[in-house]
């Protein structure tokens, strides 16, 4: 009988699993959606109304492009999300290695 240590393999297996999360994340971005989003893309990236989007835009830490009008760069996007999602970080153990 083969013995195999679980811990070792659930680490492994969430190693797997995070690799591939970010793999599709880049071939997403790469591939889905414009280098740069308008309002209305972004309004309907996250099913927002205008009243909500325009807060989003006017916040001094979202990553806004004004200087052709109110874009916002697609990698920096992503970033800005990564940064501001707490509730993985606080509710999961995906941020903690060596945490089951």
């Amino acid at each position: 009988m083969i013995q195999i240590d679980q811990e070792a393999f659930k680490d492994m297996f969430r190693e797997i699993i995070a690799e591939e999360v970010a793999k599709a994340m880049q071939d997403f971005r790469t591939t889905q959606l414009p280098p740069m989003l308008n309002k209305k893309d972004i309004m309907n990236l996250f099913g927002i109304k205008v009243t909500k989007a325009s807060q989003l835009l006017n916040r001094e830490d979202f990553p806004v492009f004004r200087e052709a009008g109110v874009l916002v760069p697609t990698h920096l996007l992503f970033k800005w999300i990564e940064r501001n999602t707490r509730w993985v970080e606080e509710n999961t153990n995906y941020f903690k290695k060596g945490v089951s």
